[in-house]
């Protein structure tokens, strides 16, 4: 019978209480979010829950990533519904704290991201990756768990965080997950739920480029600017008229690649209507198709 998860507004009474559920031996994971809950991150949760004793879910709209004109005003907020999707799992505790909580008043610490943070999504929302170092130490604070896990699809976001707690010594394990898609392939996102049906389907040709361009790696093409052409004339051809990057970039570096070598990472960002959507796709070698 599902339970209502146990929801804590306050950072400091479930700091308290995670130390003592590690005091008595059980290992924490942590999975951060903005809420607007989908099976991806559920997908996190029962990743956490393999390895975990206990699972701490963080529902928290970060003003300090979106640059003015961003969608943090429209951000969905649902959070009933996420804590009925939550009640799926047990235990399961959740932390719902006010802005005021996070970033008391007159705050003005905030973490530089590392250097894995200026290409790419940093171009083109050049506070966010700032503003996610920072809410993210401020979440490993207050929810001090054992492993924290995350989902591919924000995969320089991963990067950063894996680099911000190796820089700074965090005393934190960071999981990365699969991508979880729909069942036509798009990659599940809050922000989907703003694609009208027509979009959708335009959409819908970024996971099949990428699907694409590792038939073609597993072909043996090795050009990575032929395979970039190629992904952004079939978003172009689909119907995107805003294109941010196509990039097919080291793994661990995020720099582009001119060669495909070893490992690649191919990445998309590209705006349907008013809806940004980003996607990814990780070759590893020796690949098969």
């Amino acid at each position: 019978m599902p339970q209502a998860p146990h929801v804590f507004h306050d950072p400091a009474l479930l700091r308290t209480e995670i130390r003592k559920a590690q005091a008595d031996g059980k290992r924490v994971g942590l999975v951060p979010t903005m809420g607007a809950l989908h099976q991806g991150h559920l997908s996190l949760v029962a990743e956490s829950q393999k390895s975990c004793d206990l699972t701490v879910v963080t529902i928290f709209v970060n003003p300090t990533q979106f640059a003015p004109g961003e969608d943090f005003a429209k951000y969905p907020r649902t959070l009933e519904a996420d804590l009925k999707l939550l009640s799926e799992f047990d235990p399961v505790w959740v932390l719902v704290p006010e802005v005021d909580a996070m970033y008391p008043p007159g705050s003005t610490t905030e973490v530089k991201a590392p250097e894995i943070a200026l290409p790419l999504e940093g171009t083109f929302r050049p506070i966010h990756f700032d503003g996610v170092a920072t809410i993210v130490l401020k979440l490993f604070q207050v929810a001090p768990a054992d492993a924290a896990f995350f989902g591919q699809k924000d995969y320089q976001q991963v990067r950063v965080i894996e680099e911000m707690v190796r820089d700074l010594i965090v005393p934190i394990e960071i999981v990365r997950c699969p991508i979880i898609r729909e069942s036509d392939g798009l990659a599940m996102s809050s922000r989907n739920r703003y694609l009208s049906s027509e979009e959708r389907e335009i959409a819908l040709s970024i996971s099949r480029s990428l699907h694409d361009a590792v038939q073609q790696i597993v072909g043996g093409e090795t050009d990575a600017q032929l395979l970039r052409d190629r992904i952004e004339h079939a978003l172009r051809e689909a119907g995107f008229r805003e294109i941010d990057y196509v990039s097919i970039a080291s793994p661990h570096t995020l720099e582009s690649v001119e060669t495909i070598e070893g490992d690649v990472v191919i990445l998309v960002a590209a705006k349907v209507g008013t809806t940004r959507l980003i996607d990814n796709v990780l070759v590893s070698f020796p690949v098969s198709s």
